[in-house]
Order: C-alpha cells, then structure tokens, then sequence
C-alpha cells in the first residue's frame, strides 16, 4: 500500500534581515514548527532553498540528541557540538552551564538516572549558552519549578535581546505582541504576507 503523501509547506517565501522578530501563528498542523526545522537546516526542502547567514539556535525540542548512558558533563560537550561550537567554546562554557542547571554532583551521573524535570533544565542550560544571530523558537520555553523557571526566562530575555533575528512560533498572542515586532500566519502550508505586528488582529480574523 502506498502512503499518503503531504505537502508541509507550499510556495513558502520569506526574507529576514537584522532586528527582525518574526511571529508564527496557525493551528496546529499548519506548517509552523516544519518551516522552523526547515530554517534549521534540519529538513532540507524538496524544492527550493533556504539560505541562513550567521549562526543559528533552534529551541525547538531541547531533550532531542540527549544521550542518557552518558553523564552531565559528556552531554553538554554533545549538545554543544550539534549547535557547531569548537571544543575550546564548549570548554569555556562548560562551567556557567553547570552553575545554571543547578545540578550539582548530579552532572557527574548518567542522564538516564534523571527526572524528566533535571533532564529538562541541562538541556535549556546547554541549549542557551551560545551566541546566535538567528533564534529558533518553537512556543516559549518554561522548564524546572517556579525559581527555575524565572531564571530560564531571563536568560532567554537575554538571548532573545542579542539575536540578529527571531522566528517565535506560539499560540500566545501575548507573547507575540511583546515580543515580536512581524507576524506571518501558516494554514495549511500556505504563508500569509508577513505584516507588522500592530496588523495581528486582522491577521487572526482572516
């Protein structure tokens, strides 16, 4: 038997420049987490290109590339490798991200011996030590308990001031409005133009 086949995104044309903050919106299924793997370099579109200038960060599934028979430690060497950091970043960094996970002596055990709540926060930790000119983000991250939590929203504050560009996709329309300042809407695979963010309400109703 055959399967069925679905085109994700269709005709998709976008161009980001420097201070651009990009919003996503659309219902589930609609196409916005496949663009941002798209831009990722993740998946590689069946027609078209796509061209990113600068260093990417994509917080899009933070436990993916996890290895849970190695410790703490190994897996931060890991997750930096995959976001494209030399050995000598990932060695600089090493040390801040322990402080932030706040894991302690537990950084020197296997992965697999943590919760899905200690799991989460060395993930976010790694995830968000490096410096990027595009973020990927899909829906706004809150991990750990409530101290954690504040913690990891300032620190993506901080990413999200210092990235070039932002693509958010969330269901949030207050995140939206705070922090994005473009919004495009996804159905079906098919991109709206993308508008100022003020125009939100007419992109919604349309």
């Amino acid at each position: 038997m055959g399967g069925a086949e679905v085109t994700a995104l269709d005709h998709v044309n976008l161009r980001l420049r420097a201070g651009d903050r990009l919003g996503l919106i659309g219902h589930n299924g609609s196409g916005k987490t496949t663009l941002l793997r798209a831009l990722s370099g993740a998946y590689e579109p069946d027609g078209g290109s796509v061209e990113v200038h600068g260093r990417i960060a994509a917080l899009l599934d933070l436990t993916l590339g996890l290895d849970p028979s190695a410790n703490g430690y190994d897996n931060i060497k890991l997750m930096g490798r995959l976001a494209g950091l030399t050995a000598r970043e990932i060695a600089d960094r090493t040390p801040a991200i322990a402080e932030f996970t706040g894991l302690g002596p537990f950084l020197a055990m296997p992965v697999k011996t943590y919760s899905a709540g200690m799991q989460a926060r060395l993930a976010f930790a790694a995830a968000t030590a490096i410096e990027c000119d595009v973020l990927l983000m899909d829906e706004w991250i809150a991990v750990g308990d409530a101290d954690f939590r504040a913690l990891a929203h300032r620190r993506l504050l901080s990413l999200v001031e210092r990235a070039g560009v932002l693509v958010l996709a969330t269901h949030d329309t207050s995140l939206l409005r705070l922090y994005c300042n473009k919004v495009m809407r996804l159905d079906g695979g098919r991109a709206s133009e993308i508008v100022d963010i003020r125009r939100l309400d007419e992109v919604l109703a349309a």
